[in-house]
């Protein structure tokens, strides 16, 4: 089983999570821009983040055998920082460009301000004008009210839903995620997020189109391989290994390949991994 890990914040990890990702199949790792635990004070320390998680963070993960990812945005946390929320908004356009940045994120509200949403709004703007997918972060805090306010915003720019990844979804937000069109990850995070059962049991309810599966890891108690668990779970469950592969590896791949940065390893993977028979009919984009 190919695993694609769609969020985790690996330069918060240790090189042993790499080791242990790989020997469980996890082959690619999205790490999206997260507030660090301590507040930036300056432009330059986004920099050096940026610089990070397009540039080192990549070279640490192929020691391993794994492609290493990034989403770049101004996140929620920081937006409210007039310190460094608009000297971040004006470098973003250039550092969206770079080969490794295949999405926008992550964004969206976390405290529920007017400043949150007017930063959230001139990134999803950004996201439009590049044609980039975007990936949004839900607030810990009254989720349901942040995740509507969100895709009413996401509607109001007029943003393709195909586009659009809202993340940390649980049982009361993902009905509305799915009814939006938008695709949808579920976050396996101890305490504060999923259980590898709650996750399974909304795939379950809800079905396997557009959803995704991730751990987060992150400074906090997380487990980098939270995604593996969680394949074991739908097996358990009676998943089939069609529709477990859907969710851990065709969905946040097909997603983050909209950037159009991922156009040589869809090739290879397709011409290494497909059979004859699906490559004939062109049942799939990629497949194990």
């Amino acid at each position: 089983m190919r695993i694609f890990e769609p969020h985790i914040h690996m330069i918060s990890r240790v090189t042993d999570d790499y080791e242990r990702m790989a020997a469980a199949g996890v082959c690619y790792v999205n790490e999206p821009q997260f507030w660090l635990g301590q507040p930036r004070t300056c432009v330059g320390s986004f920099v050096d983040y940026f610089s990070q998680i397009t540039e080192y963070e990549v070279k640490r993960a192929a020691d391993f055998g794994i492609k290493h990812v990034c989403c770049i945005g101004l996140n929620p946390k920081e937006a409210n920082d007039d310190r460094v929320n608009k000297d971040v908004m004006s470098i973003l356009p250039q550092w969206l460009k770079h080969p490794t940045c295949v999405a926008i994120g992550e964004i969206g509200l976390d405290s529920h301000t007017p400043k949150e949403e007017e930063f959230f709004r001139q990134q999803l703007e950004l996201g439009k004008k590049l044609k980039l997918p975007v990936l949004m972060h839900t607030p810990h805090r009254d989720k349901l009210k942040g995740a509507k306010r969100m895709i009413d915003i996401c509607k109001e720019v007029g943003n393709n839903p195909d586009l659009l990844l809202i993340d940390h979804n649980n049982e009361e937000t993902i009905p509305i995620t799915k009814d939006a069109g938008f695709w949808a990850g579920h976050t396996v995070y101890p305490v504060t997020k999923l259980s590898p059962e709650r996750a399974t049991n909304i795939f379950k309810r809800f079905g396997v189109e557009k959803m995704m599966v991730n751990s987060s890891a992150d400074w906090g108690v997380s487990d980098p391989l939270n995604v593996p668990k969680t394949v074991g779970e739908m097996r358990r469950a009676g998943f089939t290994e069609a529709q477990i592969q859907t969710v851990v590896w065709d969905n946040p791949f097909n997603f983050f390949a909209q950037s159009g940065k991922l156009d040589a390893d869809r090739k290879q993977l397709a011409d290494t991994f497909l059979p004859k028979a699906a490559k004939s009919k062109k049942q799939r984009a990629i497949a194990v």
